[in-house]
């Protein structure tokens, strides 16, 4: 049976309709997943200096033995900290699937430009979500055939220049550490999308054609979006508990008991620059990781390192990116988080 096909008004007043619930849910799960409890947060660091215990290793200077009440401990008060705003990433997610225009999206997000990424890395920063929170997001825009570039703007830059996070960062780190994240963050999220832009393709008429095509049907945009949420939800969710449970299991493998002779050796720097990739943390979790190790006697290059590493990416955050983006994209673009790591470490160590 044909499905009714609309007029150009009715389908433009369904456009704008879709769109204003888009920016209501989207404003609404953001401000309860992050601006209110950020704002509340930031008068208690800024009068304390500290975001409390590592959630890798707690106040002690080496994590729990390997083992499945490690992983259980950890995906416990991981997944407590970023149950939120997990939520509230699927269901932006679901939204950008069905509820924005098609045809926006591919004319504002879907060159390879730096214009597509700006737009993107505009939308990010305000977000604020750690790497998997957002991945919800990635994959949708990445299914909506958006420029990689623009995609990986948005993962990236949700993490690595969260303001909250820079602001908590020059709160117990210091100002010459938030100052340095905003720096190397930007010149992540820049190479990042270089990276991506070069495995993408043009943007071409017949998608757009298409993209025009698709909003002359009827159709049912709210079951739509909970059909989308929930699959988002079955097809991502598992597998990320699964794997933030393994590497909560390994975390002592990852970060090697901390003190001063070792805290400054080259090899562990390397070592953290994988480890710090891997690894999963909540939004902000860098900072109290490096300012527990850096008590323990870990140096400043390590101490670089993980502060733009652990944020950026993860293990799980990839894996759900891979629905969307290609394998050997996300290896590309995790290494370069790797070197972009290092990089930190070597002009912490020399400027500080």
């Amino acid at each position: 049976m044909a499905r009714p096909v609309m007029t150009e008004p009715a389908a433009r007043r369904g456009s704008t309709a879709a769109v204003a619930a888009f920016l209501a849910l989207a404003v609404a799960a953001v401000f309860l997943a992050k601006w209110d409890p950020y704002f509340q947060k930031v008068f208690v660091v800024a009068a304390h200096h500290s975001l409390g215990a590592s959630i890798v290793t707690g106040k002690a200077a080496a994590a729990p033995p390997v083992g499945w009440a490690a992983a259980v401990a950890y995906t416990v008060a991981y997944f407590k900290a970023i149950w939120l705003a997990l939520v509230a990433g699927l269901v932006i997610g679901a939204g950008v699937q069905t509820l924005l225009p098609e045809r926006w999206l591919l004319t504002v997000l879907g060159r390879l430009r730096w214009s597509s990424a700006g737009v993107a890395l505009a939308a990010a920063v305000p977000s604020m979500m750690c790497t998997c929170c957002s991945a919800p997001v990635a994959v949708s825009l990445a299914k909506k055939q958006v420029a990689p570039g623009a995609v990986l703007a948005y993962w990236l830059g949700n993490p690595v220049l969260n303001p909250a996070t820079v602001v908590f960062m020059g709160f117990v780190l210091g100002w010459n550490w938030a100052l340095l994240r905003i720096v190397m963050g930007l010149v992540l999220v820049a190479g990042a999308v270089w990276i991506g832009n070069r495995f993408g393709r043009s943007l071409g008429a017949d998608r757009l054609a298409a993209a025009d095509a698709a909003t002359t049907a009827e159709e049912n945009r709210v079951g739509r979006f909970f059909k989308t949420l929930g699959r988002l939800a079955v097809g991502l969710v598992p597998e990320y508990i699964v794997i933030v449970g393994v590497l909560g299991a390994v975390r002592a493998w990852l970060f090697p008991a901390m003190n001063p002779a070792l805290g400054h050796s080259v090899w562990l720097v390397l070592g953290l620059a994988v480890a710090g990739t891997l690894f999963v943390i909540p939004t902000a979790g860098e900072i109290p990781v490096v300012q527990t190790l850096m008590n323990f006697g870990l140096g400043l290059a390590g101490a670089g390192t993980l502060m733009m590493t652990l944020p950026a990416v993860s293990l799980p955050s990839m894996a759900m990116v891979s629905q969307g983006l290609s394998p050997r994209l996300l290896l590309t673009v995790a290494a370069w988080v790797a070197v972009v790591g290092l990089a930190t470490g070597v002009v912490a160590a020399l400027a500080f």
